[in-house]
């Protein structure tokens, strides 16, 4: 099973970026979705969905909120979740 983790879009360098996922903050590539949106913006602030150390698609503050509460809602049930949410040192 593949899962995607939301989080949102700290500094960008080139196309690499620093994303925070429940307090975390990883190295995600962008390459996939842009550094910048279709208008020529930054996409700092930006919420995506990471899959691997990618940042697979561009979703919105609702979506990733929902999906990290339910992530959340998992970790209590399954622990191994953690890692996931919180880095594998968790």
């Amino acid at each position: 099973m593949c899962i995607g983790i939301p989080g949102q879009i700290c500094t960008i360098d080139g196309v690499q970026a620093k994303v925070e996922v429940s307090g975390v903050k990883r190295d995600v590539d962008l390459t996939l979705v842009g550094a910048v949106d279709e208008q020529g913006q930054s996409r700092i602030g930006q919420w995506v969905l990471v899959h691997v150390g990618f940042a697979m698609s561009i979703i919105n503050e609702e979506e990733a909120r929902d999906t990290l509460a339910a992530l959340h809602n998992m970790f209590e049930v399954e622990p191994d979740v953690g890692a996931l949410l919180y880095g594998e040192e968790h």
